[in-house]
């Protein structure tokens, strides 16, 4: 496995873990990303499972940045170990390895952006939700494809380096497909954005099925090459 690859893949789960507001939901994601049982990773770490429970949990205090890089250099041995399944999965979203017609944009912060002032960037409505959190990143991604060429597995890929983030889904009709999708998969977003249309026009269950994942779910009527143009040029 390249030492560079596994190098950056290390940077970015530990970073998402340490600048997350919920570590342990990271830290879990992560273990649960890589199809790893706490029972393993407490052995490779030599401590119990009660441990990584008690940190995923919020039971337990965060983990220190020393602590997670041992975790996450354990993730990955583990996975190399199985001949690098995962790691070679990630390393796709690494290079951007996107088709264009389902991604049109992704991007990653490296610090909190405030949801209510990344509305206001690409002028949403609030359909369902709170804007008083924070998101690590974006995707702009085009509905209708996403969901009929997407395997559940790729679909997992929209979400970058952290699923707390804005899947801005465009040219939507009613945005109920969208958040089937997402209630079908594993990991949620903070935030769903439906592009080109209007809050009235939302169909009724979204919000139904936003609030059961506590998911905030904005509407936007500007145009995907203007999102794309003002998220890229916001200095977060």
């Amino acid at each position: 496995m390249k030492s560079d690859l596994r190098h950056q893949l290390a940077e970015k789960m530990a970073g998402e873990i340490t600048l997350s507001d919920s570590p342990g939901k990271a830290l879990k994601k992560w273990r649960m990303s890589f199809n790893i049982p706490q029972g393993v990773l407490s052995e490779r770490l030599d401590v119990s499972p009660s441990v990584i429970s008690d940190y995923e949990s919020g039971r337990r205090k965060s983990p220190g940045t020393a602590v997670v890089g041992k975790i996450v250099d354990n993730i990955l041995s583990i996975d190399e170990a199985n001949g690098g399944k995962y790691i070679k999965k990630f390393a796709k979203i690494l290079y951007n390895d996107f088709d264009t017609d389902v991604i049109y944009d992704i991007h990653d912060y490296p610090s909190p952006v405030q949801l209510n002032a990344f509305s206001e960037a690409i002028e949403c409505r609030t359909v369902c939700g709170s804007l008083n959190q924070s998101i690590y990143g974006y995707t702009v991604i085009h509905s209708i494809n996403a969901i009929t060429q997407l395997s559940p597995n790729e679909f997992n890929r929209i979400y970058g380096w952290s699923t707390e983030r804005a899947l801005i889904f465009t040219d939507v009709t009613t945005g109920k497909s969208p958040m089937v999708a997402i209630r079908v998969t594993p990991f949620k977003p903070r935030c769903v954005v439906l592009q080109g249309l209007e809050p009235a026009l939302v169909h009724p269950l979204v919000p139904k099925m936003a609030e059961k994942d506590r998911i905030t779910v904005m509407c936007t009527d500007m145009d995907v090459e203007k999102i794309v143009s003002v998220l890229r040029k916001e200095q977060w």
